[in-house]
């Protein structure tokens, strides 16, 4: 059975830094949580402001990374806990992002909605990293927030 169980940028960033497909560890955040099976880890949600700037109005979180190693339902109870989270903190909405070849099943299972495509296929501009820090594809949206 899943438990969900406080846990350290520091300890978080080294799941993800183990476990996650296409993302590096994050630099910040504001809280973050694991689930747990018998005292395993065997999955991390690091929440933390908007990457994007526009989005970023105090009210509004962002899950920066959500990692597991596959375990069932993991992803939507780290989702689902990760709103509650935020909602008690007094935040109004949370966001994150999915690859478009992703299905977001784990989001819409923990009640996220889908609200579009973002972003471009790579960075632009004079700040953009020499190699692609993630694949080169559309992201997708989805959103949860009190009342919706």
């Amino acid at each position: 059975m899943l438990e969900l169980l406080p846990i350290s940028l520091k300890e978080a960033n080294a799941y993800v830094e183990r476990y996650h497909r296409h993302h590096k560890p994050v630099v910040g955040h504001k809280f973050s949580i694991a689930a747990a099976v018998d005292g395993e880890i065997v999955g991390v949600a690091i929440v933390g402001r908007p990457v994007s700037r526009y989005l970023d109005d105090g009210w509004t979180l962002e899950v920066n990374r959500l990692c597991t190693n596959g375990y069932r339902n993991a992803c939507s109870f780290l989702y689902s806990a990760a709103w509650r989270a935020a909602r008690n903190l007094g935040y109004k909405k949370l966001i994150t992002y999915i690859l478009e070849s992703e299905s977001g099943t784990s989001l819409k299972a923990a009640g996220w909605k889908c609200v579009g495509k973002a972003g471009g296929e790579r960075w632009t501009g004079k700040r953009r990293p020499e190699v692609d820090l993630y694949p080169a594809q559309f992201k997708l949206r989805f959103e949860v927030e009190s009342g919706g």
